[in-house]
């Protein structure tokens, strides 16, 4: 028997881990349900190996399907890699780009997508707001082909990373809270005031956090979220301040009763930038993503 899965089951496989759901999965796919089901068991008996647990339903992949799923992602990877270097060729570009974000950066991936839209108009992007360790971990699932997220020490060895921006960080305030209308504010005045502030297990929140901890202060933020939308709604209504950086800021329209304040007392940076994984040969998507930034492809 031949145990070399097809380029199709892995296709199938990969929709059900990311339907979760025999049905919805094989409509996705485009066949009917038990056609589907007849293929992935014919992987299993390809490979020798149970990948998905069964009941009543989808239950999840086995420890050995999970290694298989890891696989077959890579394996996809590579293929649309190849198809794409193609296209490229013939100076022109099609399929889906993946992208993960870390929330403070959204703004700048939205303008980024639009300059590689315009430069290849087949050329599909999905961004996804993550945090930077959910951006680690997908990319390396290969479920994202990229990342725009904070440089982390920590990540794999696997990891690329190419800065982008220096990251800059203000105090957005009510007018009524503001320490004063304009100029800056320390981040002792910042702990002052009723603060929204995003959840501890966002890298932004953590920076915070390790900032107000070197100024010596320890907060007590009124509200916490995960979403800077609705922090910034706790601005404009009136009910609390907020930490945010300068570029977010930038990109948005504050009415005439809140205040932006340059942070300092410590002036702190942190780098945004490019994380993919240290891979060749690229995906040429991912290149043209480089080129666009301006980072070194």
């Amino acid at each position: 028997m031949d145990r070399y899965p097809e380029i199709r089951d892995l296709q199938l496989l990969l929709a059900l881990s990311q339907r979760k759901h025999f049905t919805r999965a094989a409509a996705d796919c485009g066949i009917s349900q038990p056609a589907f089901s007849a293929r992935i068991h014919h992987l299993e008996q390809q490979l020798g190996v149970p990948i998905v647990r069964r009941g009543n339903k989808f239950l999840g992949f086995t420890r050995e399907g999970e290694l298989v799923l890891r696989w077959a992602r890579r394996i996809l990877t590579d293929a649309e890699g190849m198809r794409q270097d193609i296209e490229v060729a013939r100076d022109d570009l099609h399929g889906v780009l993946a992208v993960g974000v870390v929330p403070t950066a959204l703004p700048y991936a939205a303008a980024i997508s639009t300059s590689l839209r315009a430069r290849y108009e087949h050329l599909t992007i999905q961004i996804q707001s993550l945090t930077s360790s959910q951006i680690a971990r997908a990319l390396q699932e290969f479920s994202i082909d990229a990342g725009i997220t904070y440089r982390d020490e920590r990540n794999a060895p696997t990891m690329r990373f190419e800065e982008i921006y220096k990251e800059h960080y203000v105090l957005l305030s009510p007018m009524h809270l503001a320490p004063r209308k304009n100029g800056t504010a320390t981040w002792l005045e910042a702990a002052s005031l009723p603060l929204c502030l995003l959840s501890k297990d966002m890298r932004f929140r953590q920076i915070v956090d390790e900032v107000f901890l070197v100024a010596g202060v320890t907060p007590e933020p009124v509200m916490e979220t995960n979403a800077f939308t609705a922090a910034m709604v706790q601005v404009t209504n009136g009910s609390a301040a907020t930490i945010a950086p300068q570029k977010l800021v930038d990109s948005l329209f504050l009415d005439q009763n809140s205040v932006s304040l340059k942070l300092e007392e410590p002036v702190v940076e942190k780098a945004i930038g490019l994380a993919t994984l240290d891979y060749e040969p690229a995906l040429p998507a991912i290149d043209a993503l480089r080129a666009v930034i301006g980072v070194s492809v």
